[in-house]
């Protein structure tokens, strides 16, 4: 069985929504011109370097959901 081939992965959408420490990416992507889908990713901010990593998304606060949950809704749009 093959693996994931980063370029048979099409972004149909992607909006970010930065926090002071993280930032929380919706994108909407078909794999190898299959069904679109949507993915919610969290990255966090290395304080050492400025780059941000990615982190488990996990649990999201209130204010991250209120601000997650319209960029989610225009996501849908590309579906």
């Amino acid at each position: 069985m093959a693996g994931f081939d980063k370029n048979l992965d099409k972004e149909m959408f992607s909006e970010s929504i930065n926090f002071e420490t993280t930032r929380i990416t919706v994108g909407v992507f078909a794999y190898n011109e299959g069904t679109p889908k949507l993915q919610v990713s969290r990255e966090n901010l290395n304080k050492s370097t400025g780059e941000y990593t990615f982190a488990k998304l996990g649990r999201m606060l209130k204010e991250e959901a209120e601000k997650v949950i319209p960029v989610m809704q225009k996501a849908l749009q590309h579906m």
